[in-house]
């Protein structure tokens, strides 16, 4: 079922503008292009706010910028509210801080790097901490100067491998970029729910309902980060929610409950039972065993053996759950590594398909804690067409320490209440990290503290991608005939359409009403076009999806004056002309109020 159409708060911005459709640069569309999977992605294209250049890049109609100008504005006021100070930096950069901070050789292809004609190697930024940590380490002397924050709304580019979603996932994009400067990190911690709270609050006045989860500081680094997301089908994310609401995360850092925790037969004292090696010829999957024993996939240990630095690692997990390789650099301390080969298998002593710690002393294992949750296991007999019975993590394995190194899985439970998990798909529309002193450790951005001795800057970053905020407010709020702005992003507020405008004395009096529209200062969008029929006009209403439509007709001239119709609503009223702009304008400030 389509999302119902949404209101939000926000500063009336640019009043008093106006423009005719029948100027518009740029036209609607009856069908979306081919390639438009997401929602978002076919309607703003369709309503003529976007139009594509190349894969992942896009540019922003006069309709579409005026969103993006809309949701600029509500970033730069929270931003100051908070004392936020800002500036623009470059998008094009010198190499030097990228190999000072060491991610010019950890990123990959994502960032692209070039050289300028005098042979300097240069890169176009995906994103700023080195820049700031530069402009730290330069303009940052005393703690007397600390803390600080600064923030950029500006273009960059990532090259990303598969652009998709429209807005959703984009190689170009529009982004509120903000970094703050401490002394500590308790600074930063108290730094930390301020922020925080301003994002709620930009995604409230934008019209959006947004989660706040736990999430992965991937390439950016950190000790911890949140996501802000939009539920929806589109999302590229996945969710994972406890259904009692105190505990949401991305799946690739989520966590739960141990079934012991939670009184489960697994926690069963079983007594051990000696080893019982069973022929399984032909039996290299965890599915294929368990049919093969007519046992659960519970009841069996999966090894997966990766190249970590040119050796061999083994990553042992219960057989019905998976690893989660968002979470293996921080245990494997890289990120530097991929499945193991058949040839490096062998080489370790182990056999693909039948592979087990089972007596692989000279390789490096790492545990999930799901082992524990069970005893008795079946593992691979490191031959070839064997497995094991009735192997023990501690006595045969030699399994000590455990890590959480598996995906949460639907059902399971949560270690905060036990409650039930579930999944869900969203759109990340924002990202805090606490980076602490990774780039100022590397840049040497220090200052000196009461005692005249120089620390490193802790750091924080928080980002907003407004393109994607646009398309993730076009998931939340549409319909089946369109969008549905929340009013303090539409690029207008009131959609005056004209019909029988080939009547002289009927055009005079819609242009006379446009005037009065203009000189109260109210934001109208005005279909003009004197050849275009009514159905057209109001399908084209509805798809562009301007909160308040207002339409001057013979009809409604006939029964006492305009029609007012709501997006969001299907009933529609008449208001008499003289009351006309003082209705429209009580109607906006209701709808736009912070």
């Amino acid at each position: 079922m389509p999302a119902r159409c949404g209101q939000g708060q926000a500063l009336p911005l640019h009043r008093g503008i106006t423009l005719r459709l029948s100027k518009l640069f740029a036209r609607t569309l009856r069908e979306p292009p081919s390639d438009a999977e997401s929602i978002s992605h076919q309607l703003l294209v369709r309503g003529g706010y976007i139009r594509q250049l190349a894969s992942g890049v896009f540019s922003f109609l006069p309709l579409g910028w005026r969103v993006i100008r809309k949701i600029e504005a509500i970033l730069r006021e929270e931003m100051d509210a908070i004392g936020g100070q800002e500036i623009l930096m470059p998008v094009v950069q010198p190499a030097e801080l990228w190999q000072e901070s060491r991610r010019w050789y950890d990123v990959g292809p994502e960032l692209v790097r070039w050289m300028d004609r005098a042979g300097h190697d240069m890169v176009l930024a995906m994103t700023h901490e080195e820049v700031v940590a530069d402009l730290a380490r330069k303009e940052i002397v005393s703690y007397r100067q600390l803390p600080q924050v600064v923030y950029q709304i500006q273009t960059k580019f990532r090259d990303e491998p598969r652009p998709r979603g429209g807005l959703i996932r984009v190689r170009e994009f529009h982004m509120k970029d903000a970094y703050s400067l401490h002394t500590s990190f308790e600074d930063l911690d108290r730094y930390y729910p301020i922020i925080s709270d301003a994002y709620v609050k930009i995604f409230k006045r934008a019209g959006l309902d947004v989660a706040r989860i736990e999430a992965d500081s991937g390439m950016m680094g950190g000790t911890s980060s949140h996501e802000f997301v939009v539920i929806a089908d589109s999302g590229e994310n996945t969710i994972v929610r406890c259904e009692n609401g105190d505990y949401a995360a991305n799946l690739e850092t989520a966590y739960c409950a141990s079934p012991q925790n939670l009184a489960s037969p697994l926690n069963v004292s079983e007594p051990s039972l000696p080893l019982e090696e069973v022929p399984t010829p032909h039996t290299t999957t965890i599915d294929g065993l368990a049919h093969l024993l007519n046992i659960s996939t519970a009841q069996t240990l999966k090894s997966m053996l990766y190249s970590v630095n040119d050796e061999v690692a083994m990553v042992v997990l219960r057989g019905d759950r998976t690893v989660n390789e968002f979470k293996l650099p921080k245990v494997l301390g890289t990120d530097k590594f991929r499945l193991a080969t058949a040839d490096e298998i062998r080489a370790a002593g182990a056999v693909e398909g039948y592979a087990s710690p089972l007596g692989l002393r000279q390789v490096k294992v790492f545990a999930d804690q799901s082992v524990r949750w069970g005893t008795r296991f079946v593992v691979g007999a490191n031959k070839d067409g064997f497995h094991t019975r009735n192997a023990e993590v501690l006595r045969d394995l030699g399994i000590a320490q455990v890590y959480d190194l598996g995906n949460v899985q639907d059902g399971d439970r949560c270690a905060q209440c036990g409650g039930r998990l579930t999944f869900q798909h969203g759109i990340e529309v924002g990202h805090i990290f606490k980076l602490g002193t990774r780039y100022s450790d590397k840049l040497h951005a220090t200052y000196l503290d009461q005692n005249g001795a120089s620390k490193p800057i802790v750091m924080g970053c928080y980002g907003i991608g407004s393109g994607r905020l646009a398309a993730a407010a076009v998931e939340q709020h549409h319909d089946d005939k369109g969008i549905c702005w929340p009013p303090p992003i539409a690029p207008y507020h009131i959609h005056l359409i004209g019909l029988g405008l080939a009547d002289p004395q009927l055009r005079q009096t819609a242009e006379t009403l446009y005037q009065e529209l203009l000189r109260a200062r109210l934001e109208v969008l005005y279909d003009d076009r004197e050849d275009a029929q009514a159905g057209v006009k109001f399908n084209d209403a509805d798809l562009i999806g301007i909160p308040i439509r207002a339409t001057l007709s013979p009809r409604s001239l006939k029964a006492g004056g305009v029609e007012i119709k709501l997006r969001h609503e299907p009933q529609s009223r008449i208001v008499p002309l003289p009351d006309l702009t003082a209705a429209l304008g009580a109607l906006v400030g209701q709808m736009i109020v912070r």
